[in-house]
């Protein structure tokens, strides 16, 4: 059997926080050293570090980081107001992803319910962290497990953007069932969505995947349809960073426009997500904050102006599909099907 190794994107060698800077990808393979709040929360804002549940375990040590300098001797109170003031700060780092705010609100409330003096908040946060990436770890090889099933029989899958093991800490979301399918000796080719602007498909999810011995091919984000048309792939698969509670879904852009496409070719259309991606809280995908980046990723590439100079650009980093065009939603307690209300709701109770 073909065991997939993971990427290593977030770690701690029990001295220092350490991340791969995917921006760098697939020329570059570069560790980046964090020392401090403000270096995760720019690595996080940059996509230095980037997928949903990446960025919640990267932020776990971004929390404790931010506090880990404080003197021992500082009165517990004023240790705890810290805790939230970094964790309000690392929070506000990225909009869309629920996992970024659910982790730092899981590590902190772990650590003030444990102990009662600074030293022992300080140990308690990075306890939190170490464990939290230890569960997500296992939250991707249980996805992939369910989801392999799904891929039973096929010879082709088309993905969009990157949801795979560089997007996690683990084996990855909508990449973990392909991984395992691999594993299992399912000879699977995925199509990959050269995911504009910052070609995240291109980039990650074909390097990962040719790093692990997964056949890949990619295309650009144009010739999708073309590529379902010809019968290449039997199923879409892709991540998410937002369910709403009606199983609407936030993903990067131009996730909605390949649901559509499925449904015109007849193809199903899985979606691969922890269940720390479901937000209840939020009733439909018209209530999901979507991040708005800069014109410079849509203007320019490898700095080379590609419009002309100064034009208006439209760039939003997610868009969401709505639950109708979802088939299914892949978590780690097992495979939710419409109608989702009452799926969400049990596997988050």
């Amino acid at each position: 059997m073909n065991t997939i190794t993971p990427v290593d994107t977030v770690s701690f060698d029990g001295r220092e926080v350490s991340l791969l800077d995917q921006t760098l990808l697939p020329g570059q393979q570069v560790r980046l050293i964090i020392e401090d709040a403000a270096q995760m929360h720019e690595a996080i804002g940059m996509l230095r570090v980037r997928g949903a549940p990446a960025i919640g375990v990267a932020a776990a040590f971004g929390l404790w980081l931010g506090v880990r300098g404080l003197s021992d001797d500082l009165p517990r109170p004023e240790a705890e107001a810290k805790v939230e003031e970094t964790r309000t700060y690392l929070a506000g780092a990225r909009p869309t992803a629920v996992n970024l705010s659910w982790a730092l609100d899981r590590c902190a409330a772990q650590a003030l319910a444990t102990g009662s003096s600074t030293a022992q908040l300080k140990q308690a946060l990075l306890d939190a962290a170490i464990q939290l990436r230890t569960d997500e770890e296992a939250t991707t090889r249980l996805i992939g497990e369910h989801g392999a099933d799904l891929l039973t029989g096929l010879s082709g899958v088309l993905t969009h953007c990157n949801a795979g093991s560089a997007a996690t800490v683990g084996l990855g979301t909508a990449l973990a069932p392909i991984y395992v399918a691999s594993e299992r000796g399912q000879a699977l080719r995925v199509f990959a969505d050269e995911t504009r602007p910052l070609l995240q498909g291109a980039r990650i999810t074909a390097w990962e995947l040719r790093e692990a011995g997964v056949p890949v091919t990619v295309i650009t984000d144009s010739m999708a349809a073309v590529v379902m048309r010809q019968g290449l792939v039997g199923a879409v698969i892709v991540g998410c960073d937002r369910v709403a509670a009606n199983g609407d879904v936030a993903n990067k852009i131009g996730t909605y426009g390949v649901a559509l496409l499925a449904r015109a070719h007849g193809l199903p259309f899985y979606v691969a997500g922890p269940t720390s991606t479901i937000d209840l809280g939020t009733p439909d995908g018209d209530h999901i904050e979507i991040e708005q980046r800069g014109a410079h990723e849509v203007t320019h590439h490898g700095g080379v102006l590609m419009a002309p100079d100064g034009v208006d650009v439209f760039n939003p980093a997610f868009d969401v599909t709505p639950a109708e065009y979802v088939t299914a939603i892949i978590t780690e307690k097992g495979i939710i099907y419409p109608p989702y209300g009452p799926g969400l709701q049990a596997v988050k109770a």
